[in-house]
């Protein structure tokens, strides 16, 4: 059994100890992705935004192994206000056709550098 490093520039780059991705036995493993901007280095301000950029950093990964919405089987949101799961469902319901992946929604007290969000996936790849 082997296991392939997913990495790329498009996505933000890891804050501590961690892959971005890992593929393994056709799978990828996504970390979760805060709303950083890879071009920008900046997070954005509203909690739709920040959706928005979490899941296309996710989307990114995905796609760099070969994978697409399509094959994401599992996601996990954590958010620091459950009074913002509406909105949040909004957003996150644009990337993906029918039926969406199963999921986990958890409300934490704090995410790495004062996101609102972050978003981890599992696809099927390759």
């Amino acid at each position: 059994m082997s296991k392939q490093v997913i990495q790329t520039d498009k996505a933000p780059a890891a804050i501590g100890p961690y892959s971005q991705a890992i593929v393994g036995n056709g799978t990828i493993y996504v970390s979760g992705q805060i709303p950083i901007n890879p071009e920008t280095g900046v997070m954005p301000e509203t909690i739709e935004q920040q959706v928005a950029q979490s899941m296309k950093n996710v989307v990114t990964l995905v796609e760099k192994a070969g994978g697409s919405t399509e094959t994401i089987v599992k996601c996990g949101i954590f958010i620091r206000n459950m009074a913002d799961f509406p909105k949040i469902n909004d957003v996150y319901a644009t990337f993906f056709t029918c039926p969406p992946p199963a999921r986990a929604v958890v409300e934490v007290s704090q995410l790495p550098k004062g996101a609102m969000v972050e978003i981890e996936a599992i696809a099927l790849v390759g």
